[in-house]
């Protein structure tokens, strides 16, 4: 499938949705990760971002099929286009909203607590950081993302040393989610830019809330900034 085929941007007012398209896990690739980079540039003189998924999952994390076939140091672009993308969510000078329409497992979890605000699907879908289980190291920007967006420590380590998988009522009363929303996915994406639409009418200047986020999350900015942000290219063009 082609980069431009991954992800698709629908203006809605100010608000620009960014969707992964398709019904499989949106496992975060190199091309996925490139199509979200290039959609988050297009809608920088946006009023907000939201961003949402098709099909059951919202993301499953890391394309690890993809790494088991390439050598080492390629796998390494996988984690610094994530870590680019992080970057580039916490430059962009707009709100945004996360539309967790399914499960957000692993690298999909840390993608979603990476926007300002999260809202998740109540009936369907849960949080889940599977490091843990699956035997795998994490990676010190994704610690960085839970220490700085999950305050709570005992939440922090039931999500990280024990696994829990995280359904949106838990996730709301446990601090990491805002809004659980009842019915299907379209109506959670309605309610993210319903939200998204709020926060843009609030005419903020965008280099102020860049610069909030930068000293809100300071540790996990020092971790991203050299691999995206503001000025930095992505490769790859969505589907408008």
């Amino acid at each position: 499938m082609e980069p431009n085929n991954l992800c698709t941007v629908e203006r809605r007012g100010r608000v620009h949705v960014i969707t992964l398209t398709g019904a499989g896990e949106h496992r975060l690739g190199p091309a996925l990760l490139g199509a979200i980079r290039s959609a988050v540039a297009a809608s920088a003189g946006a009023g907000a971002l939201v961003l949402a998924a098709e099909g059951k999952f919202f993301s499953n994390g890391f394309d690890q099929a993809w790494a088991r076939t390439v050598p080492l140091h390629l796998q390494a672009t996988m984690e610094d286009a994530f870590r680019a993308l992080v970057a580039d969510l916490l430059a962009l000078p707009v709100p945004t909203v996360a539309a967790v329409t399914g499960h957000a497992a692993a690298a999909g979890c840390a993608l979603a607590l990476a926007h300002d605000a999260v809202f998740m699907r109540a009936s369907r879908g849960f949080l889940y950081m599977s490091e843990a289980d699956a035997g795998i190291k994490i990676i010190d920007f994704f610690a960085e993302i839970m220490r700085e967006k999950v305050p709570d420590a005992v939440v922090r380590r039931d999500l990280l040393l024990r696994g829990d998988r995280m359904p949106a009522a838990e996730a709301v009363r446990r601090g990491m989610v805002d809004v659980a929303v009842e019915g299907g996915v379209d109506d959670v994406v309605n309610a993210a830019v319903g939200e998204a639409e709020k926060l843009a009418a609030r005419g903020w200047d965008g280099d102020v809330v860049v610069e909030i986020r930068k000293a809100a999350w300071p540790k996990l900015w020092s971790k991203v900034k050299d691999y995206g942000g503001a000025g930095t290219p992505a490769v790859a063009t969505p589907r408008l």
